[in-house]
């Protein structure tokens, strides 16, 4: 997932010999006392420290994430194992059963938990925070995904950001790279609607300053000139300055009654907004969630559209259908006339597409939780404060649950669709994505948009561009295609 050489981190460590000794003894000691006292699942954590994050890393770097789940489920013939990837002990849970426990469980049995790098670089907000106040935050924020948000501010906005981008970076153009060229579209997109910011140069310099944040945010979190860490937090206190003056300049607009009311973007909506107890959110908190969103809403959508664009270079007749779909919606509009929800709700067979994209290739391959008690699992004990780990990428792949799993068929998801936690690329529960549905209309407006004007083909044959996770599903060569308009 782009992280730092292991090798490298340790060795700019420099642990005397001394205390990395008494380090690795202390570990085998309490590893030692809790296999007596305990039963784990099946599983190992590998060496000290490093753990098995080498082979973790090998295959994210391989873009075959799936694999090193799948071959300790085959080695273990469990579906819980325990690892230790980045220093830190895991439970492993696989399948639908896993993914319904800790989904069915959150704040209950489990709770939320990121790596010390997220944690770090995002500080407190409705990732990071927990309980009773987790709740009312993630309540603050979801008004701005609301169905009535959508209906009002969204679509209109996305269809207009779309056009306007296809327009200025598609067309006149015999070839694009599609992963960077899409990035520009969703950073513009998430820049308007969460803080109604459309100056170029400043949407460019914050693109610019993201573009390092994210590539950190999942990292070994040594803070060394260097290192992706150190890069992303100097990256990100750049970014927080900026939004600081945004914010103040705001929030003086909104005193002074110059600028738009609390319902037109989220800045606005938390700085005007309390939550039930009349107690509103901090400058500082209302950064962090921001900059949270940008990262969701940003990198996860690019690498969803990518991944849909390579399927539909590769597959015409998905591709004749699609367009189909679109053209018959199109035809029903006046000229002019932007998308409405009603033509949202028609685009079922490119959803199905989109859906099947995602099976293959997830914009996340899992997500952490911690343990709040201890928990007897298929057997098992998972001691509270251990945490555990769910897994997309072979769940989706796992024939069981998907017949022919490698054949690309959207019409899985006509219907009710697959088996209920077998396709996950959302999470689940009360922590599923709360960006779900907004990421579904930017991926669908967009499709809409650059379906009608292009077909295109993939300049790199199908498989042989490699697509690595850092963090999300990126293509080593970003997807060049060669674009031929309707009307050439």
């Amino acid at each position: 997932m782009g992280w730092d050489s292991f090798a490298t981190t340790f060795i700019s460590l420099m642990i005397p010999a001394s205390i990395a000794l008494f380090i690795i003894l202390s570990m085998l000691i309490k590893s030692k006392v809790a296999k007596k006292t305990l039963n784990l699942p099946p599983g190992r954590f590998g060496l000290p420290i490093l753990g098995e994050s080498i082979e973790f890393l090998s295959e994210i770097k391989n873009g075959t994430p799936e694999k090193f789940f799948k071959d300790r489920i085959e080695k273990y013939k469990s579906q819980v194992f325990c690892t230790s990837i980045m220093g830190q002990s895991l439970a492993v849970l696989y399948g639908p059963s896993g993914n319904k426990f800790l989904s069915s469980n959150e704040n209950k049995l489990v709770t939320v938990w990121w790596p010390k790098s997220v944690q770090k670089i995002l500080g407190k907000c409705i990732a990071t925070t927990n309980g009773v106040e987790g709740v009312r935050m993630r309540k603050m924020v979801s008004y701005f995904f609301s169905p009535d948000a959508f209906t009002r501010l969204y679509i209109k906005t996305m269809d207009l950001v779309a056009q306007q981008h296809i327009k200025t970076q598609w067309q006149g153009r015999e070839e694009v790279k599609v992963f960077p060229t899409i990035r520009l579209y969703t950073f513009e997109l998430a820049c308007r609607l969460f803080m109604n910011i459309e100056e170029p140069t400043q949407i460019e310099k914050l693109a610019t300053l993201f573009n390092i944040f994210i590539k950190g945010v999942i990292s070994v979190p040594i803070n060394f000139p260097g290192t992706r860490f150190f890069n992303a937090k100097r990256a990100t206190a750049a970014i927080r300055k900026e939004l600081e003056i945004i914010i103040r300049r705001r929030r003086v607009a909104l005193e002074q009654k110059t600028a738009t009311s609390s319902q037109d973007d989220l800045m606005s909506h938390l700085l005007q907004c309390p939550d039930e107890n009349g107690k509103f959110m901090s400058e500082s908190v209302i950064i962090n969630n921001i900059l949270l969103l940008l990262f969701a809403g940003h990198d996860t959508s690019s690498s969803a559209l990518t991944v849909v664009m390579k399927r539909l270079g590769e597959y015409p007749e998905v591709y004749d259908q699609v367009l189909k779909e679109q053209n018959e919606i199109a035809s029903s509009k006046e000229a002019g006339e932007f998308l409405q929800w009603e033509d949202i709700q028609k685009m079922k067979y490119t959803w199905n597409v989109v859906c099947e994209a995602m099976r293959f290739t997830p914009p996340l391959i899992g997500a952490f939780r911690e343990a709040l008690t201890d928990i007897k699992y298929q057997g098992y004990d998972i001691p509270k404060g251990m945490k555990l780990y769910w897994n997309a990428s072979w769940t989706h792949r796992d024939p069981s649950f998907f017949k022919d799993e490698l054949k690309f068929d959207p019409s899985r998801f006509e219907g009710t669709g697959p088996t209920p936690y077998t396709y996950v690329p959302f999470g689940g529960g009360p922590r599923m994505c709360l960006g779900k549905e907004f990421a579904r209309l930017e991926v669908l407006i967009f499709l809409h948009n650059v379906v009608r004007k292009f077909r295109w083909d993939l300049k790199i044959p199908a498989g042989d561009e490699k697509i690595i996770y850092d963090p999300v599903p990126t293509p080593v060569e970003g997807l060049p295609i060669r674009l031929h308009p309707h009307n050439a």
